[in-house]
């Protein structure tokens, strides 16, 4: 009212004084100060994962201010941090910027190789990849949107909640200890762990569910023989606060010259925790598989020996995707992800060190044990960290598998009969809201340590990847909390434990991030907050941008 009163005078008034004029001009100039302050960003996307770098592309592509904060000093999450090879069955089920980035993928391998080059052929039409191209891809992406802010080495100090809607957010740099506040018109929380809607005070799951809950049959406390594909005793279907094990994903190379070679174990080594591997390769459970599909981690050279520890996917240049396999009783990662989720920085720091020296312990092991037949120790050392990978960290990834955390307890629950189909005729579930197609497996690794008992499987493993898959549309209600406004959660989305095992793939959060993305969008176009955006304009702008809402009726 005051400039306003200020400008009539200056209308009225043909004796104005330059300085008065220069008074006016300071005031406009503060003003517009206060009003970006009070909206540095139209979005905030917590979380820099390939499922926030969607949501992060989808925002600035639709013309909004957005920026991206990330923890590490490196975006991308799994992607960029060993996981080479997008899980995914069913190619035709994902689109969008997940595809861009497929594309993208292999068209870097073209160009640097030629058409016909095994390099090229490894790739598998752009799915499998090296993370530091990976990280190329997406650091390049991101830097095409003049709209897009990267912010690199920040975690979450605070979010600050006014009548239940999220109005801004502190950060601090992990190194400088500066703290910055962000206030955005809405929030997209992409982080794994679902760590800003948890400050924000969103109700979220932890745990499994019971087998009661929601009258799912693979819930709560369960043996599986995902050989029999049959239910074996102890499984109880009660619920706990157990998560499926965390581990590393390595990126390990075949070309001595890229090698770089263990040449001691990691601190605080154990062979003790390796030796249930020696059960297991006398029991056999280290032998291959009884159905043999390529892109599962399996490698022929290693059925039957200690190797098969491992999972071992080759990906372009000498180099392979290396996860630890989940299936033998000696698997020994299991519940140390205990207290990981409501840690502290401090806390899961160690944590994360702890997975570090027990996965690196795992390839001491296997490849210097001298109670591991000679002929498995130089199978194990075929294989060695990449040099040309990971290089500011001592070649080993950046980011700890975190397979699962919280879960959101949104509008939707997300639950088995979605994911695998109820009723006799398998009949496919369609929603109004549909916003993305998942189309992998029910996959869960183990949940608890190995029981004097068991002699066939870890408790919590469901590896059903042998089970028919079926697509099934993901309704966009799952992103959305039930009392906290201005958020989106594309990541840690809301679904049961089990559902959760199936929807945890990054092509599947790609396609939720860059729905998140859009959402936000007309969440601040419409002026609304994003549980009422008007779905089928959201439906069609992801239509337009090559994204899939609908499942064929297989």
């Amino acid at each position: 009212m005051l400039v306003l009163t200020l400008i009539v005078v200056q209308k009225d008034s043909l004796s104005m004084s330059r300085n008065f004029f220069h008074t006016i001009a300071v005031l406009f100039y503060l003003l517009s100060v206060v009003e970006i302050h009070a909206k540095d960003f139209d979005v905030v996307v917590m979380g820099g994962t390939p499922g926030g770098i969607a949501s992060t592309l989808a925002v600035a592509r639709s013309g909004r201010s957005v920026v991206l904060v990330e923890y590490n000093q490196h975006v991308g999450g799994m992607m960029t941090s060993g996981l080479g090879k997008s899980d995914i069955e069913n190619r035709d089920m994902i689109g969008g910027i997940f595809k861009e980035f497929i594309t993208n993928n292999l068209e870097y391998y073209i160009s640097t190789y030629v058409k016909d080059h095994k390099n090229v052929k490894l790739s598998r039409d752009g799915y499998y990849y090296e993370p530091s191209v990976a990280e190329s891809i997406f650091d390049k992406l991101l830097s095409e949107e003049n709209q897009a802010t990267v912010l690199k080495g920040w975690r979450l100090k605070g979010a600050d909640v006014t009548s239940n809607r999220l109005k801004s957010i502190e950060i601090i740099n992990r190194r400088t200890g500066e703290v910055r506040t962000l206030n955005a018109l809405v929030f997209i929380d992409a982080s794994y762990e679902g760590d800003l809607y948890a400050s924000a005070g969103a109700d979220f799951f932890l745990g499994r569910e019971s087998r009661q809950k929601y009258n799912e049959p693979h819930a709560g406390v369960i043996y599986f023989d995902y050989n029999a594909k049959k239910f074996l005793p102890g499984s109880t279907g009660e619920a706990d606060q157990r998560l499926p094990a965390y581990t590393y994903r390595l990126c390990m190379t075949t070309d001595p010259n890229n090698a770089y070679r263990l040449t001691s174990p990691p601190f605080g080594y154990d062979r003790n925790n390796y030796t249930g591997y020696f059960d297991d390769l006398k029991a056999g459970r280290l032998a291959g598989p009884k159905s043999y599909k390529p892109g599962r981690g399996y490698n022929p050279a290693h059925f039957g020996t200690m190797v098969r520890a491992l999972s071992v996917t080759k990906i372009p240049n000498q180099k392979a995707d290396v996860n630890i396999n989940p299936r033998p009783l000696g698997f020994p990662f299991v519940e140390l992800n205990r207290g990981y989720v409501k840690g502290d920085d401090k806390t899961r720091k160690k944590i994360c060190d702890q997975h570090r020296d027990l996965a690196l312990g795992l390839i001491w092991f296997l490849q210097n044990d001298s109670g591991i037949p000679e002929a498995h120790r130089q199978l194990a050392n075929e294989l060695h960290l990449a040099k040309d990978e990971f290089k500011d960290n001592v070649h080993f990834p950046y980011q700890l598998y975190v397979r699962e955390a919280r879960r959101l307890v949104g509008e939707f629950v997300l639950t088995e009969k979605d994911i695998t189909r109820s009723g006799n005729t398998k009949s496919p579930q369609y929603y109004k809201d549909s916003i993305a197609v998942g189309e992998f497996p029910i996959d869960s690794f183990p949940c608890r340590k190995r029981q004097s008992t068991d002699t066939i499987v870890l408790e919590g493993y469901l590896g059903m990847l042998d089970h028919i898959t079926r697509p099934y549309e993901i309704p966009y209600r799952i992103m959305i909390p039930i009392k906290i406004d201005g958020l989106i959660v594309p990541v840690a989305a809301s679904t049961t434990h089990v559902a959760f095992s199936s929807i945890r793939m990054e092509p599947t959060w790609m396609a939720l991030g860059q729905a998140a993305g859009v959402a936000a969008h007309l969440s601040i176009k419409h002026d609304v907050s994003p549980r009422k955006v008007p779905i089928k304009e959201l439906q069609k702008i992801l239509t337009m941008q090559g994204q899939v809402l609908r499942h064929s009726a297989q």
